[in-house]
């Protein structure tokens, strides 16, 4: 996904360009300290406590060049309007978030917003075109006739959690000014694997695999995840 993120940052903005970034949901920061040590202005929002403390922690090892480009705020990514101006960033992220949200439509638009003109918008939801392929590949056959009819599914750490399918998403950028530039699939091969699997001898060799089946057709459209960038008319 990072390279995914990479090539459309590379195709939209000059090389050299320091953008500003807002990542919604940033999680322990993994994506906010990449771009940062990219040469970014980055803003992580996060509501969950314990992963604000985890970013914050990962950002205390980092060198000082690094930390003073990264701003971390605590809070609610439905409430960007709260904190920030409209078209205050170059770049918005919201990777992971949509599937524990009940109506992704206004979050969506609120990030939208958060663009300037021609911004990049990257989303990576669950592929809910999808849904019966972890089952099946399992071998939960009752649990994948029942994934062809929904958009609702547990997730690995046992929460309820809904998919989001293509072509509502679709529908929804261009609703909000921010339409569909660009989609890949992610975790197209590895999304069975144990979380406890280890890092592969042949990690390399993975992840060609997986960027090349994750911009293929007809490869992408099983992926597990759904990377969608939009761009802000």
């Amino acid at each position: 996904m990072a390279r995914q993120l990479d090539e459309q940052i590379a195709g939209r903005f000059p090389v050299g360009q320091r953008l500003r970034v807002l990542d919604v949901g940033m999680g322990q920061g993994t994506q906010a300290l990449r771009l940062a040590r990219l040469g970014h202005q980055v803003t992580g929002v996060e509501q969950d406590t314990t992963m604000i403390a985890a970013a914050r922690e990962a950002l205390a090892g980092e060198p000082e060049g690094i930390r003073e480009r990264v701003r971390l705020v605590q809070g609610d990514g439905r409430d960007t309007g709260v904190h920030f101006l409209p078209g205050s960033f170059d770049v918005v992220l919201c990777h992971g978030v949509l599937m524990y949200v009940e109506e992704p439509d206004p979050l969506v638009a609120g990030l939208a917003r958060m663009l300037a003109p021609g911004g990049l918008l990257s989303l990576l939801v669950r592929n809910g075109d999808a849904l019966a392929m972890r089952p099946g590949l399992s071998g939960d056959w009752a649990g994948t006739l029942a994934a062809f009819d929904t958009t609702a599914y547990r997730n690995r750490l046992g929460l309820d959690v809904r998919a989001d399918r293509l072509s509502a998403l679709t529908a929804t950028l261009a609703g909000i000014a921010a339409p569909l530039h660009a989609w890949y699939g992610v975790r197209v091969f590895t999304d069975t694997a144990a979380d406890d699997a280890g890092t592969p001898a042949d990690l390399e060799t993975l992840l060609a695999a997986e960027e090349r089946a994750g911009r293929t057709d007809p490869y992408r459209g099983v992926a597990a995840l759904l990377h969608l960038c939009g761009v802000r008319g």
